[in-house]
């Protein structure tokens, strides 16, 4: 083969080897722009009392729907991983006489924690969302009066619950559970409560309120539990500390209507009566013990003025303050004598391994 054929092959060999580099080149940087222009732009941060809708009425917990976005929406790139300890803290401000106060601002409160002065980082008003649980007594223990305490309970969702709202019931029994799941179909709880039968069995109360508590904690807004139950327990696995100490983690504000308790209770009631006084004490809320059929309505009516009137603060502990411990509150009104206050007496901080991230 002559010289110059030899060459002439060689050429061309050359010249494959660089059209092939230059095709490859370009099937990669076209793949990479591709890859760039499909991606989505990260969702925003979502409020820690963000109310999203969930079709056919209900509401899908924060943390679940928080986790259904980050997989729909961002890349694994782009996931920042942030966790909130926000602890909130209803406040319902009276005067002296009773009456609501309902002009404060932010600048007006003052917040103590375990003895120190701390910043209030946020102040809402009613208009705050409610995730509401109530808990009917189906028990033995309670049988005088039913039928009124089933129609008060309905006209209380009537007054009580809005738009943003929502409710849910559980059965209060020898083994308590969900009878009417989070909704906003005001007749579909009211037919809940109408169809519960005669009260029968023991109390299963301790365990029926950790278990609302707990259905309450993945959902944000003011999460209340209005219980309706003569107060005493028989059948629980936990006892009165676990529950007050769960409804405090999981920020729970307790109402109480306690039926049932008479003149002459014996030492039983009166046992059960200073449990639930404890336990709105400490989360905020109140006890009605209605003695009269008008009574029992009056104090359905209480309770939803008093959630129609509150304010909503926040408190930010920070890093530092996650120990797994419990935390005194005291909410106070700057220079002023002449009212009184009603807030929860203090939070239990999640552990710093304990504090669920979530992906945005």
């Amino acid at each position: 083969m002559s010289t110059s054929h030899r060459f002439s092959i060689a050429l061309l060999s050359t010249f494959v080897v660089f059209l092939a580099l230059l095709l490859t080149a370009a099937v990669l940087g076209q793949s990479g722009r591709r890859k760039d222009q499909n991606k989505k732009p990260p969702k925003p941060l979502a409020s820690p009392m963000g109310d999203p809708a969930r079709p056919g009425g209900g509401s899908q917990p924060a943390a679940q729907q928080s986790e259904k976005q980050a997989a729909d929406e961002i890349e694994e790139s782009d996931v920042i991983r942030v966790s909130s300890t926000l602890v909130p803290i209803p406040a319902t401000v009276v005067d002296l006489k009773g009456n609501a106060i309902t002009t404060l601002k932010l600048a007006d409160f003052e917040l103590w924690v375990d003895g120190q002065l701390k910043s209030i980082t946020e102040l809402t008003r009613a208009e705050t969302p409610i995730r509401m649980v109530m808990l009917f007594d189906n028990s033995g223990s309670l049988d005088m009066a039913r039928d009124f305490e089933k129609r008060a309970a309905v006209h209380f969702f009537r007054r009580v619950l809005r738009s943003s709202d929502e409710a849910a019931i559980f059965s209060i029994e020898s083994d308590s559970y969900l009878a009417q799941p989070l909704t906003r179909d005001v007749r579909q709880l009211e037919q809940t409560i109408i169809t519960f039968g005669r009260p029968e069995g023991s109390t299963s109360l301790f365990d029926g309120i950790i278990d609302a508590a707990a259905y309450l904690r993945p959902y944000g807004g003011r999460r209340v539990l209005v219980i309706v139950s003569d107060g005493v327990e028989t059948t629980s696995r936990a006892d009165f500390a676990q529950t007050l100490q769960r409804v405090l983690a999981d920020d729970c504000q307790i109402f109480v209507v306690q039926t049932g308790l008479y003149d002459g209770a014996n030492l039983r009631a009166l046992a059960a009566e200073r449990r639930m006084e404890e336990l709105a004490a400490q989360t905020g809320g109140a006890v009605y013990i209605p003695k009269s059929t008008t009574d029992l309505d009056k104090a359905f009516e209480e309770i939803a003025a008093d959630l129609a009137q509150q304010y909503v603060l926040s408190y930010y502990p920070g890093d530092q303050a996650r120990d797994g411990r419990f935390h005194r509150i005291e909410l106070r009104v700057k220079a002023r004598k002449d009212v009184r206050i009603r807030a929860r007496k203090g939070y239990y901080s999640p552990k710093a391994a304990n504090v669920a991230a979530h992906e945005w």
